[in-house]
């Protein structure tokens, strides 16, 4: 089953949804967030599609430094081996979200491919996930290269070290962590923690509660005027791959 492009409704909400908020670049310190995942966990690609992708409105991308480690609960066995949660094809998935990351550094250009990827995931369609490089019109090349070769499981090795190494332990996944504190099962409240935890003068407007209910009720305002109100927040979040192919294609997504 293949992954169909959104109607002219769909970019058009999202066109009004991204440019509705956003604000100039902030400098400051950002806010660290680490996401500690599986590519196959079921929970884990639900918070990236559902809630993740909300990192990129109102704002809050400016003051977020989002640090993505598919490790999760895969298990080191010597030097170079490891085995995953939901098998080998977890490990080959991980794996390429991690050459993603490392291809293409910027938030803003591995994101759409993960976020197609885990969205693969959701559907249990997880095999087509070389159908992600089309629709973003990306380039697979570099990421084939890296995952065929050493370079892969060295980033995945470096992940494993990174998620063993945090204190305190991870206990599941997805293992949410701002500023180096774990959210544990408020992970899906990362917004408000993220919030809490910057320090700059100028705040975003997904920080301020009177904007984001004006923000809030405005998305679910368009929602219910483009589909009715039968349609969730999750189904629209879906379109994310193909509608950031359509803003890149237009120029657009350099603006965010």
């Amino acid at each position: 089953m293949g992954f169909s492009y959104p109607s002219m409704k769909v970019l058009l909400f999202f066109h009004l949804l991204f440019f509705t908020s956003l604000v100039p670049s902030i400098s400051c310190n950002k806010v660290s967030l680490g996401l500690y995942y599986e590519s196959l966990c079921p929970y884990s690609a639900s918070f990236i599609i559902d809630s993740l992708a909300m990192i990129f409105t109102d704002g809050l991308i400016n003051i977020v430094d989002l640090n993505l480690v598919s490790w999760g609960n895969a298990k080191l066995y010597g030097n170079q081996t490891f085995k995953c949660q939901h098998g080998a094809y977890e490990c080959l998935l991980n794996t390429v979200e991690a050459c993603a990351i490392d291809v293409w550094p910027d938030v803003k250009d591995h994101f759409p491919f993960i976020y197609c990827v885990e969205n693969l995931v959701y559907e249990h369609n997880y095999t087509y996930w070389e159908t992600c490089f089309e629709k973003l019109d990306l380039d697979a090349s570099p990421v084939t290269r890296c995952l065929n070769s050493e370079r892969g499981t060295q980033l995945e090795l470096g992940y494993a070290a990174e998620t063993n190494a945090l204190q305190p332990p991870h206990k599941y996944v997805p293992w949410v962590v701002v500023d180096g504190q774990p959210l544990y099962d408020d992970y899906r409240d990362f917004v408000s923690f993220i919030c809490k935890a910057y320090k700059g003068t100028a705040k975003p407007s997904a920080c301020t509660e009177s904007s984001f209910g004006r923000t809030r009720k405005l998305k679910m305002n368009l929602i219910d005027i483009l589909y009715g109100e039968e349609t969730s927040k999750s189904e629209l979040f879906r379109a994310l791959p193909a509608v950031f192919s359509w803003l890149k294609r237009n120029k657009i997504v350099a603006s965010f």
